[in-house]
């Protein structure tokens, strides 16, 4: 009892830390299970807090979804963004590849959420929409500057990135049976990051 009382009084103190924390707990939770799935009393018991101290920070299972989601995008963009901020989408491949070898986690979140979608609408459509617009537009830039094809529509291209970045952790079994690695081995992300920048090429003028 005084041990639990004792994590209540940090989180009280230190509520930013707490909210961290639950959010990383949460992520695991809808990765391993899905939004639906997932449970409240998993993602506390994960947080090391109460079920009433989640919903003090949240509100409830759906918001706490919608926070993960935002967290972990902002999250992404921080560590590659500095990586890519020069570069054209194509270029970038590799790079977010790699990411996503280390977001496995994220990427189970979506393969999830195709699962578990019933109609074709998911939570905080407006905004991502508004997310993907932004980066299809940023292709279009690049088309117009001649650094891109441009006999391709945009949101083609920006699909084709989306793909080539995220198949082979989105099932990495078929990964595995085609070359005989998991994308989780090294030398497979090694030869694979190489793959992307080669045919890249094939996206340019």
């Amino acid at each position: 009892m005084a041990r639990r009382n004792e994590k209540a009084r940090t989180a009280v103190r230190d509520p930013e830390r707490t909210r961290h924390r639950i959010l990383e707990a949460a992520l695991k939770e809808f990765a391993a299970r899905g939004f639906a799935g997932a449970r409240v009393s998993g993602i506390a018991r994960r947080a090391k807090i109460n079920k009433r101290m989640l919903y003090h920070y949240f509100g409830d299972k759906e918001e706490l979804y919608r926070a993960v989601r935002r967290h972990k995008i902002c999250q992404r963009k921080r560590s590659v963004g500095a990586q890519v901020s020069d570069l054209d989408p194509v270029s970038s491949l590799p790079a977010w590849f790699r990411q996503n070898c280390q977001d496995t986690d994220w990427v189970r979140l979506l393969a999830w959420e195709s699962l578990q979608t019933t109609r074709d609408v998911v939570l905080d459509e407006k905004e991502r929409r508004r997310g993907v617009a932004e980066a299809v537009e940023r292709v279009r830039q690049k088309q117009a500057l001649g650094q891109l094809r441009a006999d391709v529509p945009a949101r083609y291209l920006q699909l084709a990135r989306i793909s080539l970045t995220m198949f082979p952790t989105v099932l990495p079994q078929l990964a595995r049976l085609i070359t005989g690695r998991p994308p989780r081995d090294r030398k497979f992300q090694r030869e694979y990051a190489q793959f992307l920048e080669t045919i890249s090429g094939a996206f340019r003028p």
